[in-house]
């Protein structure tokens, strides 16, 4: 049996890769690029492997993942960058984000569901502009927020298998934060009440904590040091 980490080759996708690997497990990660995926897997190391999946791709999902045997953790992270406002509204960007996530994330979970076991746990990426828009977020709170419906209907139809999604605040040390001007930075660590933004190992964690425990299913978790709250 073994770990898929799809959107695996960076960040916090291979973060965790990282650690499932060290854990002893078959690990295997996807890229849009074979080559990377390749690349990657072999710097990771133990029994990893890379594939090529495109999520925007949804009608070659499956033949994509054909060479997948039973699954025991199955994580999807990969995501793309959109912004998006209604005034200004980019149909094409829009498209790639919904079909990724919405339809993508679901094509994964249904090409696979034959080699789900009982004790198989899915865990979904969303994020915090579901709850917190900002300029430029249309698409992406609109998809974050159905990834929360998501995980709700998933836990009921896969059932004894638990669905369960990650939504990150602020992760400052991902790339995507990381090279972001100090002041981008310091306005969100004022409004956390830990006094700190949540690290890649932090969330990584929070994945672990999902994929292990037996009880815990249909929830939303938000790994954010407690940004909501202020």
């Amino acid at each position: 049996m073994s770990a898929l980490i799809v959107g695996g080759t960076s960040g916090i996708g291979r973060r965790l890769a990282e650690v499932l690997a060290k854990r002893g497990e078959e690990v295997v990660i996807t890229s849009r690029d074979a080559a990377r995926a390749a690349a990657v897997a072999a710097e990771i190391g133990g029994r990893t492997r890379g594939i090529a999946l495109d999520l925007n791709h949804p009608e070659q999902i499956s033949e994509r993942l054909a060479g997948i045997g039973q699954v025991r953790n199955l994580v999807l992270v990969a995501i793309e960058r959109d912004d998006n406002s209604v005034k200004k509204y980019n149909i094409e960007s829009a498209l790639r984000l919904v079909t990724l996530k919405l339809v993508g994330y679901t094509e994964v979970v249904h090409a696979l569901s034959d080699r789900f076991t009982a004790d198989t746990s899915v865990v979904l990426f969303g994020g915090l502009a579901k709850e917190r828009p900002y300029p430029g977020s249309t698409t992406v709170t609109t998809v974050n927020g159905g990834i929360t419906s998501m995980v709700k209907t998933l836990a009921v139809e896969l059932a004894p298998v638990r669905v369960n999604a990650v939504h990150p605040g602020v992760i400052g040390d991902t790339p995507a934060w990381s090279g972001k001007p100090p002041e981008v930075l310091e306005r969100v660590r004022v409004r956390t009440p830990i006094g700190r933004l949540a690290t890649t190992d932090e969330v990584v964690g929070s994945v672990l904590f999902l994929l292990d425990n037996q009880a815990v299913n249909g929830v939303n978790l938000n790994v954010d040091g407690g940004w909501l709250l202020l």
